[in-house]
């Protein structure tokens, strides 16, 4: 991994939430400040709003693409850290890494970035001036949708204090995840690069589908930060978000109408996955959809190593439903 991503570090761990909550323990000091984006992994934006706050650690949330107000919080604060994915989930927001980088060195604060939308594969984030980086290996690392685990990547110095907090605390991976993690790093390259070409092809066909409300992906010319993604990116990801022209329920008999894609909310695996936001991550809470902009149509496609007409055929059938 450390070879992948052209660190000089890296420590596994039980999964890609405790590396992010092991990265923020023991990088961020009480009394601290951090910066993150509001389109991210829910889990993890729960956890910094409501646990960092007990060790007196207050937050900033920017949208990914406010370079002015990621300025304003670093000149009015004292930022330890900056977290954001990129690209993000499930908007698929790309963060200028060089140039965000640049801005929090020159304010003494540290940039991590959660790669795990883009894999080592396509993103180098340290190579473009990221103190970290956080993989959940469950995805495409792994990439069998059987396992579980995580890691952190970057300077030695900075791994090593997550190492320390990581033997106290535990979340170790298991022999068996390291086993398995291993296998599924054999096939990566040639995984990713598979789901890299498939997604952009299923990116422009739903593009143009007249039953297709918006599609996100940085390998569209369509997308906000195309090129970011393009300068920083070898490969867009095998992940697709888009909106159908439709209501909740005509999204959900659509969902239930793929046969080739299995319902469950992973990503990044052999297997095609789908899911619909509004009812697998944010089925709780219409006040948080609302507040970061998860419609009752938004669906996020994560494209495994299946032929692209199988998937295609089986999408075109799908959106004659409704």
């Amino acid at each position: 991994m450390s070879a992948l991503e052209k660190a000089e570090s890296t420590v596994f761990v039980a999964s890609g939430m405790y590396a992010a909550v092991a990265m923020l323990s023991a990088l961020v000091p009480a009394g601290g400040h951090i910066v993150t984006t509001t389109d991210c992994y829910r889990k993890t934006r729960i956890y910094m709003e409501n646990e960092l706050p007990k060790r007196g650690i207050s937050m900033t949330v920017i949208r990914p693409a406010d370079m002015d107000a990621l300025q304003n919080a670093l000149d009015n604060n004292n930022v330890s850290l900056f977290f954001t994915e990129t690209p993000t989930n499930p908007f698929l927001r790309c963060i200028d890494i060089e140039h965000v980088s640049n801005m929090c060195h020159s304010k003494g604060a540290l940039l991590c970035i959660d790669s795990t939308f883009a894999s080592p594969i396509n993103q180098k984030a340290l190579t473009l001036g990221a103190d970290l980086v956080i993989h959940s290996a469950t995805k495409y690392i792994a990439g069998h949708n059987d396992v579980i685990g995580g890691c952190v990547s970057g300077r030695d110095e900075l791994v090593s204090k997550v190492r320390i907090y990581h033997h106290v605390v535990g979340g170790v991976l298991n022999p068996n995840a390291a086993y398995l993690i291993l296998r599924g790093m054999k096939t990566l390259h040639l995984r990713v690069q598979c789901q890299n070409d498939t997604a952009l092809r299923m990116a422009q066909f739903l593009e143009e589908h007249p039953k297709i409300a918006r599609v996100y992906y940085p390998g569209l010319p369509s997308h906000p930060e195309h090129h970011i993604a393009k300068s920083q990116m070898t490969g867009f990801g095998g992940v697709v978000s888009f909106e159908v022209a439709g209501d909740f329920d005509a999204t959900r008999k659509f969902i239930d109408s793929v046969k080739i894609p299995y319902h469950a909310p992973s990503f990044g695996g052999c297997e095609s996955i789908i899911d619909q936001p509004a009812i697998m991550s944010y089925w709780d809470s219409k006040e948080q959809r609302d507040i970061y902009g998860i419609k009752d149509n938004l669906i996020r496609f994560s494209i495994g190593v299946e032929d692209f007409e199988d998937l295609k055929n089986d999408l075109v059938q799908a959106l004659e439903k409704i």
